[in-house]
């Protein structure tokens, strides 16, 4: 008896992801999910330098501004509730200093240019297509940094609008990267704040958008992290408390399913021998001083100094 519908994915005959890939994520929250096993497992990651994007429009915006290499300024930041931020960055960026805030924009905007340029595979994870516009500026922001709503304006990107945006950010990234492997997803966070109605047409018009723009030949794809949520884990328990984003269990699960797809098969053998060395790394032992874990502790070493003979650039 089968109790569960299955997404059918096949495995990616090409661009596969290995320990040599150099990957960039970016996007909604659910892109640091996947980027923290990747991160876990030791490959060349990097995510959301601007912290999360949740919009299709705030991420063609870094993009563009950091092909450009546009310098931040004070006219590009703001003081509200005694910190410094910038409406196209998160709030985790935020500080209360306001030369330490432009000094850390320009230098991500250094790294994230060097990040894209030499990237194999870059993952966007689009979150909603619903944007704030700040009334005063007339500007589509990435985050409102709790600045009273009454001063923006609420927007439905509409499919073209979103499609659009993705055709800029896929032709931005080739300009400097022509080789590189832009994989889409659909994050399947649930943005209720929007309200239920508000929130399916979110994601229709997203996934309306990235549909329009998938094109293997040219290395864009799709993954189908939304319809995995939506139908393979159709249950609550698959939710944390807040019944809105996906819990460990959804999320080891979704990452399991693009492993099967994307992650080539002879790294899977190295995933496994990080996952030893981790394991191990975090062991606490009943007597720190005994034969036994100093025993352990030495073949861990082994293990490591074997894996970094390998994979100089993995760092426990």
């Amino acid at each position: 008896m089968n109790l569960q519908t299955q997404i059918p994915l096949t495995k990616q005959k090409h661009n596969q992801i290995n320990y040599q890939s150099k990957l960039l994520l970016l996007g909604s929250c659910f892109s640091e999910n996947i980027g923290n096993i990747l991160n876990y497992y030791k490959f060349q990651s990097k995510q959301n330098p601007f912290g999360i994007l949740f919009h299709p429009k705030a991420i063609e915006n870094l993009i563009t501004k950091t092909l450009n290499k546009e310098e931040y300024t004070d006219k590009d930041i703001f003081f509200h509730n005694e910190r410094w931020h910038s409406f196209e960055a998160h709030s985790s960026l935020s500080t209360s200093d306001k030369d330490e805030l432009l000094n850390n924009l320009n230098s991500l905007i250094q790294q994230t240019f060097q990040q894209l340029r030499n990237a194999t595979h870059l993952i966007i994870t689009l979150g909603t297509a619903w944007v704030y516009r700040e009334i005063t500026s007339d500007i589509l922001v990435a985050n409102c940094h709790k600045i009273p709503q009454k001063k923006f304006s609420k927007e439905l990107l509409t499919v073209e609008e979103i499609s659009e945006s993705m055709k800029a950010i896929n032709s931005l990234v080739k300009s400097i990267n022509k080789n590189i492997t832009i994989i889409y997803t659909v994050s399947p966070v649930r943005h209720l704040k929007d309200g239920f109605i508000e929130n399916q047409r979110s994601k229709a018009h997203l996934l309306s958008a990235i549909h329009q723009v998938v094109e293997p030949r040219n290395n864009f794809y799709y993954f189908p992290s939304y319809e995995i949520m939506m139908d393979e884990l159709r249950d609550y328990r698959f939710y944390n408390e807040d019944m809105i984003h996906p819990n460990k269990t959804a999320i080891n699960y979704i990452w399991e399913k693009f492993k099967e797809v994307w992650i080539t098969e002879k790294s899977n053998q190295t995933m496994q021998e990080i996952e030893t060395i981790q394991r191990g790394l975090n062991h606490k032992p009943f007597n720190p001083s005994s034969e036994a874990h100093q025993s352990f502790l030495k073949k861990l070493q082994q293990k490591k100094e074997t894996l970094l003979q390998a994979f100089p650039f993995i760092n426990f």
